[in-house]
């Protein structure tokens, strides 16, 4: 009998401990799922790269296998951005615009008792200063307003109050604000004589539509001439009859003048309510040529009448 008989393939058999070593690792591990080779996991067995969760841990350089964040509750958000709002509407506030209440009928029918305006702040912070026709908001000078009536509307009214005013939503009950259209600036002359004789400023009469119905133009208080004080501003509200405006406190400091420096800004906008919405633009009788005061245009006219001669005779002087 033979012994060690080959097989078809021309080789020999083997014995059992051969096939046992040659056999595939996981087969001899029991099959799929042996560590370091692919297949399932056995139960309690955690493979490379996964928690007990089954997830898959996050590499190093962030892989695919990361698991996603879940995005933060709104109203873990809300107070973030209850912040970030209110900075910014104390930086508008301050810098650009704000929104004031008209308190009274001294401006109709341009403006009406309850509208908001939006008065520009940005434009003063460069160095502009009020300009004819222009309808501007400004602290009391002194003794205008006297002392604001005390209310009591209650703690929470009052809280909310300062709040709204402190980031420009409401005007402050403390602040004594006017609002009135500037007629003259620094070195204008401005009179009127009273009747149904316009208001003159450096001699030219002005056109001025805007005034309430049935007013005349000095209203019941003519005056003048007077010439307005540098870095000072002549205002007169659109209501003459209904206005104590500039005419009405010639005999305190300044004369009835305001300082530029007590102007907030300039209102440009109707904004509440709705359906009176409109801006408010300078009119053209302010545009008028010859409006300008003489001596606002006579340092300009006098630089350049001086700088002429210097040139002509710099040029003489260099070219021979």
């Amino acid at each position: 009998m033979a012994v060690g008989a080959r097989s078809g393939s021309g080789e020999p058999e083997k014995r059992p401990e051969e096939l046992a070593e040659s056999s595939p690792r996981a087969e001899r591990d029991g099959g799929p799922g042996a560590p370091g080779e692919p297949g399932e996991a056995r139960p309690g067995e955690v493979r490379d790269g996964e928690n007990r969760d089954g997830d898959r841990d996050q590499g190093p350089d962030g892989d695919a296998g990361e698991r996603p964040k879940k995005p933060r509750s709104f109203w873990k958000e809300l107070p973030l951005l209850i912040v970030i709002a209110l900075v910014l509407a104390l930086l508008i506030k301050t810098f650009l615009v704000q929104a004031f209440s008209i308190p009274s009928d001294s401006m109709q029918n341009t403006l009406q008792n309850g509208d908001r305006v939006l008065v520009d702040k940005l434009t003063p912070w460069f160095g502009s200063e009020p300009e004819r026709g222009e309808v501007v908001v400004f602290h009391d000078p002194g003794g205008w307003l006297g002392e604001a009536p005390k209310t009591d509307s209650g703690p929470v009214a009052e809280t909310m109050q300062n709040v709204l005013s402190f980031i420009g939503l409401m005007p402050s009950a403390e602040e004594q604000d006017l609002i009135k259209r500037v007629i003259a600036v620094g070195g204008d002359t401005v009179e009127c004589k009273g009747g149904n004789e316009p208001v003159l400023v450096n001699g030219k009469a002005l056109d001025e539509p805007y005034l309430f119905p049935g007013n005349t133009p000095c209203g019941d208080k003519p005056f003048g001439p007077l010439t307005v004080p540098d870095k000072r501003i002549w205002v007169m509200g659109d209501h003459r009859q209904n206005s104590l405006d500039s005419r009405w406190h010639q005999e305190l400091p300044g004369g009835g003048t305001v300082s530029v420096d007590e102007v907030v800004g300039r209102a440009i906008v109707v904004a509440w309510p709705p359906t009176r919405w409109s801006t408010l633009p300078v009119p053209d009788t302010f545009d008028q040529k010859g409006l300008a005061a003489v001596g606002a245009v006579a340092p300009g006219a006098l630089g350049l009448a001086g700088a002429v001669p210097l040139v002509l005779w710099r040029r003489r002087r260099q070219y021979g």
